[in-house]
C-alpha cells in the first residue's frame, strides 16, 4: 500500500516556530447562535451538531491529519491521523446559571490560554450550552499553520448552512492512509529536492523566448519586496503600554459595530470601509494610551505604532484550499493626530500607498523566496523577526457574508474573531462584518491588560467620533464676501 504525506510550506511552518509556552499560535472565534430545533434553556442536541460535522469532514481532509517532521532536517508534514476520534475535537460544556455574555467571555479566555495538543489534529471546537436566552454558543480554535482568514470563510461554509433545515449527510468511509516511515522519508523528501532542481534547470532552457517579460516580472517583484523591506520590517518599532513581557493566559473581549454607519463614515470621508475600520482603530488606541496607559516617559505626538494587518494573496482558483496564502502589510497608525477627520485621510493615504507600492506582492515574494530555506533557518528567522517587534499589535479585517448561517437550525448571530498575540504583543484586533454588523473580537494577555472592557470602550468612542459628521467632516475654509454695493440713482 502506498505511503501519504503532505509537505508544509515555509510560511505555514514558521507559524508552529513561532510557538512558544508564551505565544499560541492558533486563530479562533466565538460563534453565537439563537435558540432552534436542537437548542433551548433545556440544551444543546451535541449528537446533531456532531453528525452534522462528522458528514461533512470529507470536504476538508486537513482536519483528520496530524503532525510529524522529516528526520535530520526536521521539517513538518502532515500525515493521516491513525487515532482519529471526533468526541475529541468537538467537545461539550456548559455555562453556570445565569449564562451571561461575561461568562463566555471568560470561558472565551480561558479556553484561548490553552494550546492545542500537537500529537493530535490542530483543531478544536468547543459547543458552550447554557446562554441566559436559550442559545448556544461555538468557541473554536484552529492551529494558524492550517488556516488563514480568508480561507476560514470557505471552511465556515462547510459546517454552516444557508437555511433552518438541518442536513445531516452521510459521512464518509475514512481509512488513513499510511505514513512513511522515517527511513522512507528521508528517500521520498531527497528525491523531491532532486527531481525539483531538474525540473528547474529543464524550465531555464525553455525560458529563452521569455527572457523579456520574465525580467519584467521579476523586477516588478523585485521593487515590491523592496517597498515591503523598508516599510519597516528590519526596525524596531517604540515600545508602548500596549507592549510588554505576556504570559500564556488570555482575556477576550468583543464589540460590534453596525456596519451601515461605518459606511456612512467611508462616504463622509471618500474612503474605503478598512479605511474606516483602521481609522477607527487608530483613534482607539490614541484614547487608551492617553487615558489607560503610563505615557509619562513617551510623547504621544512623536509615538510610532504600528500595525500588521495580514492581506489575502489567496486567487479564485485556491478558493477553498487549506494553508495560508497571505501576506502582510506593515502600516503605521497616527495615533499622534488629535483630529479624527485628518487621522482618517492619513489612513487612506497610507492604505493607498500600500496598494500602489504592491507590499501585499512584496511580502508574499519573500516568502516565496525563502521556500528552499532550510527548515531550521526558517525557524531562527521567524523568532528572531518577533523578538524585534517590527510592529505593536496584530489588526485584521475579514469580510464575511452579509445573509443569515445556520449550524443544526439555529441562527448565527454574532462571530467574533480572534488573532494571536506575538511576542511583546498585549492586545491585538480581528475584524469580521457578517449580515449588517462589524463584530470585533479582542485578544488580550492578562499580564499587560488591566481593565479587559477598555479596548472596547474606546473603539466605540473612536466610532462615534468619526461618526459625528459635524466635529469629522473636513471643514473647508470660506471665503468673506464683498457686501454688494447699491446700484447708482437711475440705473436698472
Amino acid at each position: 500500500m502506498s505511503v501519504h504525506y503532505e509537505r508544509l510550506s515555509n510560511l505555514d511552518a514558521s507559524f508552529l516556530a513561532l510557538e512558544s509556552r508564551e505565544t499560541h499560535m492558533h486563530v479562533g472565534a466565538v460563534a453565537i447562535f439563537s435558540p432552534g430545533e436542537h437548542s433551548s434553556t433545556d440544551g444543546v442536541d451535541i449528537d446533531t451538531i456532531r453528525s452534522i460535522i462528522l458528514g461533512r469532514l470529507g470536504q476538508i481532509p486537513r482536519y483528520r491529519q496530524r503532525l510529524a517532521h522529516v528526520p535530520i532536517e526536521g521539517h513538518p508534514v502532515w500525515i493521516d491521523d491513525e487515532q482519529f476520534h471526533l468526541g475529541y475535537h468537538v467537545r461539550h460544556v456548559a455555562l453556570p446559571n445565569p449564562g451571561t455574555p461575561e461568562q463566555l467571555k471568560t470561558l472565551a479566555g480561558l479556553l484561548m490560554s490553552q494550546q492545542l495538543d500537537r500529537t493530535r489534529p490542530l483543531w478544536e471546537l468547543n459547543v458552550v450550552e447554557g446562554l441566559e436566552d436559550g442559545g448556544f454558543a461555538i468557541v473554536s480554535k484552529i492551529h494558524h499553520c492550517m488556516i488563514d482568514g480568508m480561507s476560514g470563510i470557505d471552511l465556515m461554509a462547510v459546517i454552516l448552512d444557508f437555511t433552518p433545515e438541518v442536513v445531516i449527510t452521510e459521512p464518509d468511509h475514512w481509512v488513513p492512509r499510511p505514513a512513511p516511515n522515517d527511513t522512507e522519508l528521508v528517500v521520498r523528501e531527497i528525491t523531491r529536492t532532486v527531481s525539483s532542481f531538474v525540473a528547474n534547470l529543464a524550465d531555464l532552457s525553455q525560458m529563452t523566448a521569455d527572457v523579456g517579460e520574465l525580467s519584467s516580472e521579476w523586477s516588478r517583484k523585485f521593487k515590491a519586496a523592496s517597498a515591503s523591506l523598508s516599510s519597516g520590517w528590519l526596525t524596531p518599532t517604540g515600545k508602548t503600554p500596549l507592549n510588554g513581557d505576556i504570559g500564556p493566559a488570555r482575556l477576550f473581549d468583543w464589540v460590534d459595530l453596525p456596519l451601515d454607519g461605518v459606511k456612512q463614515i467611508k462616504n463622509t470621508h471618500g474612503v474605503t470601509v478598512n479605511d474606516a475600520m483602521l481609522a477607527i482603530v487608530s483613534g482607539a488606541v490614541r484614547s487608551f494610551l492617553l487615558e489607560e496607559g503610563d505615557m509619562s516617559a513617551v510623547d504621544i505626538a512623536t509615538t510610532e505604532f504600528r500595525i500588521m494587518a495580514p492581506v489575502s494573496v489567496r486567487t479564485k482558483d485556491e478558493s477553498g484550499t487549506l494553508g495560508n496564502k497571505v501576506a502582510m502589510w506593515l502600516m503605521a497608525l497616527p495615533v499622534g493626530e488629535a483630529n479624527p477627520a485628518k487621522r482618517i485621510q492619513i489612513v487612506h493615504r497610507e492604505t493607498r500607498n500600500l496598494k500602489e507600492t504592491n507590499q501585499a506582492l512584496g511580502a508574499s515574494t519573500l516568502v516565496s523566496v525563502s521556500t528552499g530555506a532550510p527548515a531550521t533557518l526558517v525557524s531562527l528567522a521567524a523568532r528572531l523577526g518577533a523578538r524585534a517587534r517590527p510592529f505593536n499589535m496584530t489588526v485584521t479585517n475579514v469580510p464575511g457574508p452579509q445573509f443569515p448561517l445556520y449550524m443544526a437550525g439555529s441562527q448565527m448571530t454574532a462571530t467574533y474573531p480572534l488573532v494571536p498575540l506575538w511576542q511583546s504583543h498585549g492586545a491585538g484586533i480581528a475584524m469580521f462584518s457578517i449580515n449588517g454588523s462589524i463584530d470585533i473580537g479582542i485578544n488580550m494577555a492578562t499580564n499587560v491588560i488591566e481593565d479587559p472592557k477598555a479596548l472596547g470602550r474606546h473603539l466605540q468612542a473612536s466610532y462615534k467620533e468619526l461618526l459625528d459628521t459635524e466635529r469629522a467632516k473636513p471643514k473647508r475654509k470660506r471665503v468673506k464676501k464683498e457686501p454688494k454695493k447699491a446700484p447708482p440713482m437711475g440705473t436698472r
